[in-house]
């Protein structure tokens, strides 16, 4: 390589992560509408075209914990649990310490572990 090379490639690797900046947050802003759309269908009772804006946010933003943790209401309220545990679990795995997304999952785990209970002693 000819000491010219080097700094044409350190120049065109920050010239791609200056251009990454901006495509990142079309990317969540992408994803929040996504998720606003699906805020607004689900308190309408439209359940199931939530759960397609969700699933379509964490789609366009893997890294998005709080549509995770939409996805993952909306699944529990569905029925479709094991769906509901993922989606928790990938939620709280993005985001920890999110005191909103603990809270969500400890209930969905209590409410399911007292009818995993009451199933179990019919």
């Amino acid at each position: 390589m000819t000491g010219r090379a080097v700094p044409f490639m350190t120049i065109a690797a920050l010239g791609v992560l200056l251009c990454a900046g901006p495509a990142l947050a079309d990317v969540r802003s992408d994803a929040k509408a996504q998720v606003e759309f699906g805020i607004d269908v689900a308190q309408r009772g439209l359940w199931r075209e939530a759960i397609y804006r969700w699933e379509k946010a964490v789609e366009i933003d893997p890294a998005y914990a709080a549509a995770f943790n939409d996805l993952a209401i909306a699944y529990e309220h569905e029925g479709q649990l094991q769906k509901a545990r993922k989606a928790y679990d990938k939620a709280l795995e993005l985001d920890p310490n999110n005191t909103q997304i603990r809270q969500n999952y400890e209930l969905f785990k209590e409410i399911n572990d007292r009818t995993n209970q009451g199933k179990a002693k019919s």
